[in-house]
């Protein structure tokens, strides 16, 4: 708070987690802008303006996929901070990747990172992993 930083989130595979733990803080409603729960390709596209290219190139799990996410999510909601969480939380795969596979995109005004995880566990602990992972990278570059 006392970088007077302002966040938004761009999700898919935590299905809204990374919000909901930003906003559990009193005084959220001063830093979270917002944020999109993007399930779908089309909603990548359409709503997070990730570029068919990269959908179709490297797929919705993947580095390339989570960077553009965190990038237009901050633009999107004019933030400091744009977030974002892509991954196979399971039980099933997808796009041939592996349950468990998660990739977390951070972006500011000067930095940016990417970071991936190969989570172990039921639906919902990949979720929850995937979230706190999401928390961790945005308090590592907040603070």
């Amino acid at each position: 708070m006392k970088k007077n930083f302002t966040v938004a989130c761009a999700e898919s595979c935590t299905g809204g987690l990374v919000m909901s733990r930003l906003t559990d803080f009193a005084g959220a409603s001063a830093h979270v802008k917002g944020g999109v729960v993007a399930y779908t390709n089309e909603i990548k596209n359409k709503i997070l303006r990730v570029e068919d290219e990269t959908l179709k190139n490297f797929g919705a799990v993947s580095s390339q996929t989570a960077l553009e996410m965190a990038k237009n999510v901050r633009e999107i909601f004019s933030a400091t901070i744009g977030l974002s969480t892509t991954g196979v939380a399971g039980p099933d795969t997808s796009e041939n990747k592996p349950v468990g596979l998660v990739f977390v995109a951070i972006i500011g005004e000067n930095f940016s990172e990417v970071k991936e995880f190969h989570f172990d566990g039921t639906r919902t602990e990949i979720k929850s992993l995937a979230a706190e992972a999401a928390f961790e990278l945005l308090m590592r570059h907040a603070t």
